[in-house]
This record gives C-alpha cells, structure tokens and sequence, in this order.
C-alpha cells in the first residue's frame, strides 16, 4: 500500500518496517465496518475474534488508504465509520450476561496451557468476550486450578508450560476485572500470580520477584500494628503496587485502558489504610510521642519520618472532606510542633522528609499553617517559631543546586500570598499575618541579603585590580543562588503587599542594598536586583519614586548598562526595558531626574529610541509648564508668586520628610504604626492647611533673592537621608537655581542635587530667572556626589 504503513493483529502483535515484501492482504470488504481513528489509524475486524489495525507515520498516508476504503464501500471519505454500528458489540454489551452464553474453557490441564493461552490472548480485542471470559473464570473456580498447574511445572521445569502461565496470567491481569483482582491478590494466590509473571518468554532467564519481595523487601513497623486486616491491607497494597510498576511492561496503545481497574484497585487500598490509621488514634499518639521524644535514635525517628511522610502521600486519595478530616485530626495531635522539631534536626534525610510533610499541610490549609505559627509568637522566640525555622532551612540548604531551598521558597511564597488569605471566614488574617511576619519573619529572611550587601563585607571581597569604582558583591555560585531566591521572594511582596513591604523597604534602604548586586559576575542575579526594581516603579507609587530620586538609584543602573556596553543581551534589554517602561507611563517624577542627571551620559545610545524620547517627554512637560505661566496674568506672576511656588516647595519637603527624625525613623511608620494606604487624603488635608497659612504671610518671609537673581534653598542629600537614617547628620547643601538649558544638558542643570528632583508641580528648575553676574557668593558649599558613568 504505502511505504510508511504498518500491521498490526490484536491476536497477533506484527510491526516489522517496509521492505518491499508483502507483509499482509487484506480484501475491503463491502459489508465490512471500518473505523478511522485519531487521523493515522485505521481499524477493522475479520472474522470473529481476528481484529486489525492499519497505524500510519502521516495523516496524508492514511488518508490515502481511507479514500480508497470509502470508495469501495461507497462511502464519502469524510465519514469516520463505514457501516452503521447500531448492531455493534458496544451496543450489546449491557445485556450480555443474560441473553449470551459464557466460553467455554478447556480443562484445566497441562496439556491444555497452550490452548488456554490462545483464548485468553485473543479475546482482548474484543469487550463481548472479556466479559464472558471474566464471568466463565470467576464462576468456575478456574484460577486457583491455574496457579496449582504452576506450582506442578515448576516442579516439573517445564519452562514452556511455565511461558504460557505467564502469558495466560497476563491476560487475566488485562481482563481489567475488580473480581478476578480479589482471587489473584489474596494472601493465598498473590505470590503465585508474581511467580507465573517471572517466566517471561521474552527473557533468557525468569526473573527473581519472589526473592525479592520476601528476602529483600522488609515491611518495618514504626508502631506495632496490632490490626492483622490493616496490616494485611499494607501488605497486599504494595506487592500490587509492585506488580503494575515493576512486573508488569508498559502497555502498549491498545493496551493502556487495560489496567485501570488495576489503578483503582491500589487505589482503594490506600484509602482503606488512610482512614483504618486515622481512626487508631492510639498507633498515632504514640507515633508523635516517639517523634518528638529526645531519647529517639535517629534511625527511629528517621522511620518515624518517612512513615508519615507516607501516611500524608496515601491521604491524597482521600475524598476532600475525608482529606479535610485528616489533616484536622493530625493538627490536633500535633504535626506542626513535631515538624518545627524535626526540621531544625542535622540529618538531612529526616529534614527533607520533613520538608514533603511541610508542603502537604501547606498545599492542603495555608491558614491553618498560619494560624498556629501566629498563636506560637505569643509564647516563644522568634528564633523558634516554624517559619523561621523554615527560612533558616532555605537560607543552609546544602546541595549546590539549593533543590530544598527552591521547594521551601514556594511554600512561603503561598504562606504570604494574600489571595489565599481572602476565602477564610477570619476577615482580619490578612492584616494581622504580614504584620506578624513583617514584625518577627522578615528580618530572618532578608539577613544573608543585608549581609551580603554590607559596605564591610563588599569591601572585604572586592576583586583586586577592579577597574569598577564601585566595590563587587560577594557572589560565589550558590550564594548568589539564594540571594537570587531571596530576591524572588521580595519581588513577589512588593507585587501583592501594600505598606507592609514598602514600611520594610524605606526602614532598611533595601533598595540601595539590592542595587549593590547589579555588579554581580553572576547576570541572572543582576536581573533579579534589577527586577526588584522594577516591580517597585511598576506600581507608580510617588512614595517610592522620590525614595529612588533622592537616593539616586538610578545610578548602579545606569553604571550596570554602561559597563555592559555594546553587549546585547538580556541585562542590556531588561534595563533599556525599565527606561522605556519609565517613557511610556510618562512618570514625570522619574523622567525629570533621569534627564536632568544622566543624559549626558545615556544619549550617545542611539540603538533604541528611549533615551531621546525621554528628553522629548522631559522637554514638553517644561514647555507645558512656560506656557501655564505665560497665561496667567503678569501681576500674578511677581515676586508673590514665587514665594508660593517656593513655600509649596517647602511644604512638600516637610510633608514628606516629617518621619526623618533623629532617631533613624522611617520616611513612612513602621509596620506597627502604620497606617492603610486610605489615610493619604487626610495628610493631604493637612498639607493644604499648611500651604494656606503660608500663603496668610506677608512679604517679610519671602526667601532672600541671591545676588544671581535666584532663590537660596537647602535640602538633605546623603543616602541617610533617603531612609530617614541619621536625619539628624545629614549635611544640608545650599544649591543655587540657574536658568534650565533648553536641551536639558546636565551642565546647565546643576541647580538641582542628583538626589533631590523638582517636586511634582514645583516650578523650581522650570522657570527661567535672571541672572547678574556677581553670583560667586552663592555658589554650592559642598561637592555633590556625581554618579559614576562610563571609565
């Protein structure tokens, strides 16, 4: 027919490739049914129990057979059975039992094995005469007489006997019945039926399961069990498991329903095991007794360990609300405070078992997870709690791929994710878990980060002969893996929690940490630094913004591209990507102090069109503004006015910087103080009372106009002052405006601080202003830190 065609006989397996010879003929029929399944299979019957299968390589091989079918039956080719199978087997099926006769087997005898073998092997084509065939051997006793004729021709060594058990087993196996599973996997025929499975025609020598099962395979009982029928149902559960996963081959397509039954048999079993344990409260209290007792061996609590790991595995075939009733009941018997012990336990066999039993109780309730370790801070240290614990297990993982660590960042990651918050009937656990984790949990979380990014610690590991100024981050494979991990994980807060994380940020100068890690030799820890990033401009927060403008981070960024140069790779595309992401939202803020800092610097990269149309943006916001001032009438725009621009200027620094106190608060309260995102219109409120006061004042308390024609005004620059730290020594630069360069230029900018950007609605920076030439007196006090761009 075709040269990618293949036979193949459900009585008789046939797959031999094309080579030119005949392989099979077959006549089409005009009355015979042909089916056309899955585009590259055709499939027939002749005569009663011979059926056959036409398996193609490409649809258009197949297609071609099946016109040909079609046009001899005279059928068109878009149909997908050629006859009508109202009178099929399928339709029959149902009343089979009553209305057909079952098959007659042949005796059970030696001399038969043969024929058996052949009738067992050809029915299983056919679902009819499966039915018949199961009900004739259920009915008759036949497969104990079966596995007696085993024993006599292992007796004997009659090796072809033997073959043809195996093959007649086997099929009884793919008969797929519930009934005939209840004989071959009783305590008295189950070794038997592993017996017949080893004399596999196909193998030069039987295979040794029996040994294996009965020698090497020992069944340890952490607790004695005292129930013989659980017992017996553990026992029967695993030599089953055993035969379909290790016995028995790999069905093959027209095989793989097969053993479905078989599936659901193992099934079954483990639910009868899970819920016979579950009701013996007596095994499992002393199980958690021995676990969490001092005086357990390690090799006993190790068995302890995995046999719960087990149990909890089994509990997955439980119905939800018997699953549901499990997990309560290992609550109540303490699974969590045994956890929390045998977690922080040195061998690593016991934590990683540990590990899995964690994940199931997380997977299955979050909240009860939670609601344990937040009832537990009420009475232990936070160096004990179980989350902690957990953290202290991701942070000293030690496999040099950090697989344990990945598995536990997962687990916290659905421990604080507020959606699965959101279903519990308790409305307040949302807020009362992060402000427990951000009080007791983050601080463990974020150590290796702070540690790593300390100024003694990158200073300690720079790489000598750098020709970076800036130092290098400690980043050896597997620490720079789980900063990487830890990074993740800060990621995730600052997408799905509000104040809590932004508090944490601001507290810590954890942003200006994390950039530290864009010199990183390792790119995809740059990546995730920078990613961090750029989820915190992502939310287009102005808190956040003037975080990163008067901090001037935009600079290990821009240091990180430059340093790449011509390079175009990932870290090349996911910082042009935060710029252009910065250009398309319009985030003036942003947009100001990019320009007015580091233009210079970025505009000779013309590869991408950002850069340029940041500049564009930067410039018509200034014209916006020059027109909004010439509109408005020339007496309104005297020196009064001026004064308000600069009041509301300073109004706005205050606003925002009330927080920056001595004491090293932060720019935002802490996580205990502060307040819902909600109570920003009431600050607002205040800060128009205040602006309205200043606006009741009288020309005495204009600013002093410099002799240059500008105004005199002081800001807090050093990077303490961008977190609220040492606010009390931050160095106060008095910064002189000068006229805006009509191309945005850095040179002519210099009225503004790196770290300080215009507010948003100030003037400063956008009004022109005249200047005398005797303005030495009022010149800058203190350099300004510049940000290292190129060499």
């Amino acid at each position: 027919m075709c040269g990618d065609v293949c036979f193949v006989g459900f009585s008789k397996s046939l797959f031999i490739p094309f080579s030119g010879s005949l392989l099979l003929e077959s006549k089409i029929n005009p009355n015979t049914a042909y089916q056309k399944q899955q585009d590259t299979l055709i499939v027939w019957s002749e005569a009663e129990n011979y059926d056959l299968a036409l398996s193609f390589q490409e649809k258009a091989g197949c297609d071609e057979i099946w016109e040909k079918i079609c046009q001899v039956q005279g059928k068109d080719p878009s149909v997908e059975v050629t006859q009508d199978l109202i009178e099929s087997e399928e339709e029959h099926i149902e009343e089979m039992p009553e209305t057909s006769p079952l098959i007659d087997l042949p005796t059970c005898e030696l001399n038969k094995l043969e024929e058996i073998a052949d009738l067992v092997t050809s029915v299983l084509s056919s679902p009819i005469r499966r039915e018949k065939l199961a009900l004739a051997l259920e009915n008759e006793g036949y497969i104990k007489k079966l596995l007696q004729l085993f024993q006599v021709c292992e007796n004997l060594e009659n090796t072809e006997g033997l073959h043809h058990l195996y093959e007649i087993i086997r099929g009884i196996l793919f008969l797929n019945k519930a009934t005939l599973f209840e004989v071959m996997f009783s305590d008295e025929c189950i070794m038997d039926v592993v017996g017949c499975l080893e004399y596999d025609p196909s193998l030069a020598q039987p295979k040794r399961h029996r040994e294996f099962l009965t020698k090497t395979a020992k069944f340890k009982e952490v607790i004695p069990i005292t129930d013989s029928e659980l017992r017996q149902k553990i026992h029967q559960t695993y030599r089953v498991q055993y035969i379909q996963d290790i016995i028995l081959p790999t069905p093959s397509v027209f095989e793989e329903n097969f053993l479905s039954t078989l599936t659901s048999f193992i099934f079954f079993n483990k639910v009868e095991i899970v819920s016979m344990l579950q009701e013996d409260e007596k095994f499992l209290s002393e199980v958690f007794a021995q676990l969490t007792d001092e005086a357990t061996d390690d090799d006993k609590r190790c068995e302890l360990v995995n046999f719960f790991k087990e149990f909890c595995a089994f509990s997955q075939t439980l119905q939800p609300q018997n699953r549901d009733a499990f997990f309560k009941t290992l609550a109540k018997l303490g699974i969590l405070p045994a956890l929390e012990i045998v977690m922080g336990m040195d061998d690593l066999q016991v934590r990683s078992a540990a590990t899995d039993i964690f994940s199931y109780l997380v997977e299955f309730s979050p909240s009860m997870v939670r609601e344990f370790v937040m009832q537990e801070a009420q009475q232990s240290d936070d160096d004990i709690l179980l989350i902690n614990v957990v953290i202290e297990q991701m942070i000293c993982d030690t496999d040099p791929e950090l697989g344990g660590a990945v598995q536990l960042m997962g687990l916290l990651r659905t421990l604080i994710d507020p959606e699965n918050m959101l279903a519990t009937a308790n409305k307040t656990e949302k807020s009362e878990f992060l402000n427990f984790f951000y009080n007791h949990c983050m601080h463990v979380l974020t150590a290796p980060l702070l540690a790593n990014t300390s100024e003694d610690k990158c200073e300690k590991d720079a790489v000598v002969g750098s020709t970076k100024s800036n130092t290098i981050c400690p980043d050896n494979y597997q620490t720079a893996q789980l900063l990487a991990l830890i990074l993740e994980l800060l990621t995730f807060c600052v997408e799905h929690h509000t104040y809590h994380i932004k508090n944490y940020i601001m507290n810590k100068d954890l942003l200006r940490r994390v950039l530290v890690l864009m010199n990183s030799k390792h790119t995809f820890l740059a990546l995730c630094a920078l990613r961090f990033m750029r989820r915190i401009i992502g939310l287009k927060d102005e808190f956040y913004n003037r975080y990163i403008t008067k901090g001037n981070l935009f600079e290990p960024v821009i240091n990180a591209l430059l340093d790449n140069g011509t390079r175009y790779n990932l870290l090349n595309s996911a910082v042009i990507e935060l710029f252009e992401f910065i250009r398309v939202e319009d985030i003036k803020s942003l947009i100001a102090h990019i320009v007015e800092n580091f233009y210079n610097a970025l505009e000779s990269i013309e590869y991408v069109q950002t850069f340029k149309g940041l500049k564009t943006k930067y410039e018509q916001e200034k014209d916006r503004q020059s027109q909004k001032l010439n509109s408005v009438p020339s007496i309104l725009r005297s020196n009064r006015f001026r004064r308000d621009a600069r009041a509301l200027e300073e109004d706005e620094e205050m606003w925002f910087n009330e927080d920056e106190e001595e004491e090293g608060e932060a720019v935002v309260p802490p996580v205990e103080k502060s307040k819902q995102e909600d109570d920003f219109p009431d600050s607002y409120e205040k800060f128009m009372e205040t602006k309205k006061a200043k606006e009741s004042e009288d020309k005495e308390n204009l600013p002093k106009r410099t002799s240059a024609g500008g105004f005199k005004f002081t800001f807090s620059h050093s990077a303490s002052a961008a977190n609220g730290a040492n606010g009390a020594n931050s160095k106060s630069v008095a910064a002189q405006t000068s006229p805006a360069s009509s191309n945005g230029s850095s040179s002519k900018s210099t009225a503004l601080s790196p770290a300080v950007p215009a507010p948003k609605g100030s003037l400063v920076g956008l009004v022109d202003y005249p200047d005398d030439e005797d303005d030495d007196e009022e010149e800058e006090t203190s350099p300004r830190k510049r940000p290292r761009l190129g060499s």
